[in-house]
């Protein structure tokens, strides 16, 4: 039974340490697009859409959007702050996300 715990125990600790990994990919992304331009940052996020761990996370597209947004595509970007903001269950950074899709709606006109 022990043996069994510390396997589940082991499972835990390196799904922490992947979601921790993911997230500085994710901080490199943004740093490389400050550096290099949005669309460097944006090639960094690719291969994050397969991992599994973060596709009910609104992370992803929120930096998604933000890159998008600084590269110029407006509607993509809105899209993707829509979607973050729909994953997420914090109502400050749903109204934070809802807000910058509406900022760029509003800059379409």
């Amino acid at each position: 039974m022990s043996e069994q715990r510390t396997l589940l125990e082991r499972e835990r600790e390196l799904d922490v340490l992947a979601n921790v990994l993911a997230e500085a990919q994710e901080g490199r992304a943004v740093a490389v697009a400050m550096a290099q331009g949005p669309q460097a940052g944006l090639a960094l996020l690719e291969p994050l859409d397969t991992d599994n761990r973060l596709s009910g996370h609104h992370r992803l597209p929120a930096v998604r959007a933000h890159l998008l947004e600084m590269a110029g595509d407006h509607e993509a970007a809105r899209s993707c702050y829509r979607a973050a903001a729909r994953l997420t269950t914090s109502l400050p950074e749903q109204h934070y996300l809802q807000g910058r899709a509406a900022r760029l709606t509003q800059d379409r006109r």
